[in-house]
């Protein structure tokens, strides 16, 4: 892991804000975990890159918002790295097998979340059926919008996590 690592300390900032970049789409999230290297063990990483999420304003947030694509989608709105867009179809997996009902429910409700707080439904996809993300979805609808833009971001706080140890794990050890 230390190897791993010190390949990733060893990019220039350019090059570690691009691979930060296929974790979270946040601009000012992937420059500023290029500037805080060295890291020398994956927990720093990932509560170096918790403390800098939270450090961000709303704007940040729902710049990285805006690299996902709805679930049940496959195409983000602002563009993504072809690893970025892999790890999401792995992530919102669970939506593949959800009958004609549930697809339905979950484009209907999206629209009227998105209408509602201004951008898409976020929520962490990996491990969860298709009926789970429809029923999170129903509830996070009688958010009010402060609450749910913090809710959103916590979602994406933990997309951010796991795609960081997909990205540690995809290394190439020289």
């Amino acid at each position: 892991m230390e190897r791993v690592l010190e390949q990733l300390n060893s990019l220039s900032a350019d090059e570690a804000e691009v691979e930060f970049k296929k974790c979270c789409g946040s601009t000012g999230w992937a420059r500023q975990m290029a500037n805080c290297r060295p890291f020398a063990t994956l927990a720093e990483l990932i509560t170096k890159a918790d403390d800098v999420w939270w450090s961000l304003k709303p704007d940040d947030w729902l710049e990285a918002f805006r690299h996902h694509p709805k679930i049940g989608e496959k195409k983000a709105t602002a563009q993504t790295s072809l690893e970025a867009q892999k790890w999401s179809e792995q992530e919102q997996a669970g939506v593949g097998n959800a009958g004609r009902a549930t697809t339905q429910a979950l484009t209907e409700l999206n629209e009227e979340y998105e209408e509602k707080f201004g951008y898409i439904y976020i929520v962490c996809a990996t491990g969860k059926s298709s009926a789970e993300m429809l029923a999170i979805l129903r509830e996070r609808l009688k958010n009010d919008p402060d609450t749910e833009l913090r809710t959103a971001a916590g979602e994406q706080a933990k997309i951010t996590q796991l795609r960081l140890k997909k990205l540690i794990a995809g290394f190439e050890i020289a």
